[in-house]
């Protein structure tokens, strides 16, 4: 994400560009599919690991977007009073998708084909954690770019602080280890890495702030649930 994309985020916010996806503003649905694409596709993927499901994946992204995009589409009934706020509704409309895909693959077939019916144990709570797990994922893959865009505006020490995220994250090095690396006592590594979890953390809440509206506590508490998500 660009600075001049964070700034772009922090004056609209998700129902912003939802409205304006359904008024057809092409801008806005080019945003619109960059922004949930992924969540969608790994949804349809997840559901459907094996089986003749499987071939549809891309089909039922492209059909989620169609019923959002049509004159009178599902973005026209999208409520931003809705519980769970637009993560829910997308859901909802993902999981009737895949639920009419799976009815016309199991009467092509004549019969119910268990590696097609993928929504594992537990129906449409699994399906629904499935889909929100997915939404984190893009969430916190957001907060990177933006805490990485942040970074090289900022100078060669936030740069390398988001470096020892990465070390610490993705890598799985210990401080000590991090220090070494980078020729420094462990004990500014330590400090660094304060600093460098509380930037991540305002850049996850600003990118939160598109999605949810409300009091800080609010957002805070969104946050929580996206980080738990991925626990």
């Amino acid at each position: 994400m660009s600075v001049g994309e964070g700034l772009r985020v922090a004056l609209e916010t998700c129902w912003t560009l939802i409205r304006d996806a359904a008024h057809g503003s092409a801008r806005a649905r080019d945003d619109f599919v960059r922004r949930y694409g992924g969540v969608l596709h790994g949804f349809f993927q997840g559901r459907w690991r094996s089986g003749p499901c499987r071939d549809g994946v891309d089909d039922a992204t492209q059909e989620v977007f169609v019923r959002c995009f049509e004159q009178g589409g599902v973005l026209d009934r999208a409520d931003d009073e809705r519980p769970g706020g637009f993560r829910a509704f997308l859901f909802g409309v993902a999981r009737n998708v895949a639920h009419e895909h799976e009815s016309r693959v199991q009467r092509r077939s004549g019969e119910v084909t268990d590696s097609c019916l993928e929504e594992l144990e537990g129906g449409d709570a699994s399906a629904s954690r499935l889909f929100d797990r997915g939404w984190a994922r893009d969430v916190m893959r957001q907060a990177r770019e933006l805490l990485h865009s942040r970074a090289l505006a900022a100078g060669e020490r936030a740069r390398q602080r988001v470096e020892l995220l990465r070390l610490r994250f993705e890598e799985g090095l210990p401080i000590r280890e991090v220090a070494r690396r980078f020729g420094v006592d462990a004990a500014w590594v330590h400090h660094e890495y304060a600093t460098a979890r509380n930037e991540f953390r305002a850049a996850l809440g600003d990118v939160v702030t598109f999605y949810v509206s409300g009091s800080p506590e609010r957002i805070d508490q969104e946050c929580e649930q996206l980080l738990a998500l991925l626990a």
